[in-house]
């Protein structure tokens, strides 16, 4: 079902589709829901397609049937909170698939955004990358399943952190708001057991402490669980836990050509900003 009828094209892509024509590789940008997929597609050069809005299987079914025509196809997405099951699907069906960082996808500043909109700029911007030119997309490193399961250990561990450190807060808060002086990590059993406070405030501590020593708990677990997996040797100054959420981060190091590439990547590189005879360099990025 057809979801936008605009097929004008920003930019000077229309000029150059235009007297570019001709058989070639489709080109399909998505914008991604959790329900349902809004696809522009560009055969050859020609004018992109009228956006379709698909459901998730639908979809599927379509781009498997472009791919059984022989003809190459590739596809982009940006890369959002429902993972990387797209590009594995679509990789399964033999199409390029590619996920890129999220930007700002209307160039001419005409503040109107559709998902139509930003299914075609998408598609355009994959037409350019197709072609040859390797900056028009900002490409995501798609992890394996493998590298995604070791690395949501330790991000659970890390909420399961934060979660803790905030009811901790609460009980220091209410301390504070009625005149007592907050006590450190009171929801610990001797600390709790020993707490200046009148009791009904106890009693209201007590509902959270129960939560606060089973999550302190499952963090120790899971500490001692990515410990473990560290390396037995390593370099000075670089802790077990460091070592092993830095290497599940990263995934593979050997995507890396040189140290340049690291400290870029991790944002260990100076900010710039200049113009004209005006240099200014800032803080890391």
């Amino acid at each position: 079902m057809q979801y936008l009828n605009d097929t004008e094209l920003s930019s000077h892509e229309g000029t150059r589709c235009q007297f570019n024509g001709g058989p070639g590789a489709i080109k399909l940008g998505i914008d991604v829901h959790q329900d349902f997929y809004v696809v522009v597609m560009q055969e050859g050069g020609t004018n992109p397609k009228p956006p379709q809005r698909f459901q998730k299987e639908a979809f599927l079914h379509w781009a498997a049937k472009l791919k059984s025509q022989g003809t190459e196809v590739h596809a982009v997405y940006e890369a959002c909170g429902f993972g990387f099951s797209l590009q594995r699907q679509l990789s399964a069906l033999g199409v390029h698939c590619h996920v890129v960082c999220p930007q700002k996808l209307d160039e001419q500043n005409r503040r109107v955004k559709t998902d139509g909109l930003d299914a075609k700029a998408l598609c355009l911007k994959l037409d350019r990358l197709v072609q040859g030119n390797r900056d028009a997309l900002a490409l995501v490193r798609v992890p394996s399943e493998k590298e995604e399961q070791l690395r949501a250990v330790h991000r659970q561990r890390e909420q399961l952190v934060k979660v803790r450190k905030q009811l901790e807060a609460q009980g220091r808060s209410l301390m504070v708001n009625h005149g007592f002086e907050p006590v450190k990590n009171w929801w610990k059993p001797r600390t709790f057991a020993a707490l200046q406070v009148p009791e009904w405030m106890k009693e209201l501590l007590q509902n959270s402490q129960p939560i606060l020593l089973a999550l302190q708990e499952k963090i120790a677990a899971l500490t001692v669980q990515l410990q473990a997996a560290a390396a037995p040797k390593q370099p000075r100054g670089l802790g077990l836990m460091t070592s092993v959420i830095i290497d599940r981060e990263i995934g593979d190091w050997r995507r890396f050509s040189n140290r340049r590439q690291v400290g870029s990547y991790t944002g260990l590189c100076p900010g710039e900003y200049s113009s004209g005879n005006t240099r200014l360099q800032s803080c890391v990025t």
